[in-house]
């Protein structure tokens, strides 16, 4: 039989796991606002030739790295203490994933800074390439802040649609080894391994971001959209007229 006093015992300990998870959420806001810093402050740094936001970015990956120290700590202290199931365990678990994969998207953009200011005061850019790079900047960008967005909403189909655009970055990577491939193709040697290297650091922060997609995709609805595909996809395809047998 359950007591009085063994529900209000529930009620506290809902409320305590509640405000924790609150601190832990707003932690990752955090640190997803600094990862967007740091892929706006890449760009920068590589296009404009900027040696000040490319030290910017180098020094700031120190805060994304103990923003997902902390949010590692937060997590492990309430599977311990709290044993959440269910939902809870989800999104526990899920923010474990979530602040890991920012960190790897803070090194990356580290990467393409730490490129830009090593090849100044010349820029690591060839001109041939500018275009292409420009591009991906623009679609890390925008991801970025796509993913802002989905945490501070929990907007599913938002989330389902960033995923299925996952491949528009894929095209954008074959294009730059097209163009380095090129007879055109005029870059130094250095600016040939720079601009693979670039071109990969870009891929790469697209890649986890779409996985943070799914992870928040996971975490609201149990649905693991890496398994099957994201039901604005499954519409579209459904949408399409049916081709005729030959």
């Amino acid at each position: 039989m359950v007591t009085d006093k063994d529900t209000k015992g529930l009620l506290s300990m809902r409320v305590l796991f509640n405000e924790e998870m609150k601190q832990i959420a707003d932690d990752l806001d955090t640190m997803a606002a600094a990862v967007k810093d740091a892929i706006d402050g890449a760009g920068k740094a590589l296009l404009n030739n900027d040696i000040d936001a490319a030290q910017a970015v180098i020094d700031g990956d120190l805060k994304i790295d103990g923003l997902e120290a902390s949010i590692i700590d937060q997590c492990v202290q309430m599977l311990a203490k709290q044993s959440p199931v269910a939902t809870d365990l989800r999104v526990v678990v899920s923010t474990l994933r979530i602040a890991s994969t920012f960190e790897r998207m803070g090194d990356l953009a580290r990467h393409i800074a730490e490129t830009a200011r090593r090849a100044y005061p010349d820029s690591a850019v060839n001109p041939a390439i500018r275009e292409a790079f420009e591009k991906m900047q623009d679609f890390d960008s925008f991801t970025a802040n796509e993913i802002i967005e989905i945490l501070k909403t929990r907007d599913e189909e938002r989330a389902e649609k960033l995923i299925v655009n996952d491949n528009k970055l894929d095209d954008l990577h074959t294009q730059t080894f097209s163009i380095i491939n090129s007879d055109d193709w005029t870059g130094t040697k250095q600016q040939t391994i720079d601009a693979v290297l670039i071109a990969r650091f870009y891929e790469r922060i697209g890649d986890p971001a779409v996985g943070v997609a799914r992870r928040v995709v996971y975490m609201i609805s149990g649905f693991d959209p890496s398994r099957t595909r994201p039901r604005s996809s499954r519409a579209a395809s459904a949408s399409r007229p049916a081709e005729t047998a030959e």
